[in-house]
């Protein structure tokens, strides 16, 4: 039988486990602030990065994102959108569509967006700061692609491991992504023994003990 591909098991976890792993690694990738924009699913993928910024000039230029939609080749990208600027839309319900006909998953963006109801009738999972109605049109503009961006704290490079939820953001980079996994799954186990525990009467006190915890990186080292 073939294992699981990273991503499928990536798929398995959530943003509050894959936090706890990367804490117990000393490792950056959980992000604040960036949630749903709409009631939509979970998104895991590959992230294709996007730099955005001020428009400085009036010369009229290719609409941001759109590049890097159309260069797509691949159905695991998520499209992870850094510089967005406050009170201005940076992406909306064209590129939604667009992005899902290149078999994108989806994207986070650190900004805003407009046309949510436009991303959610089609499926299109949006995770962001918030909305707003304000065009980017002769507002904000695209730098680059392919390259590391910030991303509401956390550095994220092209082909990190991106998992988003109701929770937030996570990003994990692509060097770690193994030893992430193999502790979060861990860390998944014992949890679910912990709710089992405190359903069954034990004290609550005694389940959650620092040292069930510290019990998880031991488990990792037999």
């Amino acid at each position: 039988m073939s294992q699981p591909s990273l991503l499928a098991r990536l798929q398995q976890q959530d943003s509050n486990t894959l936090s706890d792993a990367l804490d117990f690694l000393n490792l950056p990738g959980a992000s604040y602030g960036l949630r749903p924009l709409w009631d939509c699913p979970k998104l895991v993928g590959h992230a294709s990065t996007v730099q955005l910024g001020r428009k400085t000039d009036a010369a009229p230029t290719v609409h941001l994102i759109s590049p890097v939609i159309a260069a797509i080749d691949s159905t695991e990208r998520v499209l992870v959108i850094a510089g967005g600027v406050d009170g201005i839309s940076c992406w909306g319900d064209i590129l939604a569509n667009a992005a899902q006909v290149k078999g994108v998953r989806g994207t986070v963006i650190d900004g805003l967006s407009r046309d949510i109801d436009g991303s959610a009738d089609i499926g299109y999972p949006l995770y962001g700061r918030g909305v707003t109605m304000i065009s980017a049109r002769n507002r904000v503009i695209q730098l680059s692609s392919g390259q590391p961006v910030n991303m509401a704290g956390v550095q994220v490079e092209e082909g990190d491991y991106v998992l988003a939820d109701r929770c937030g953001t996570v990003f994990v980079p692509a060097a770690h992504i193994e030893t992430v996994l193999d502790l979060a799954e861990r860390i998944a186990a014992r949890q679910h023994g912990m709710v089992a525990a405190v359903r069954s009467g034990r004290s609550v006190a005694e389940v959650m003990h620092d040292r069930q915890f510290d019990a998880i990186q031991q488990e990792g080292g037999k």
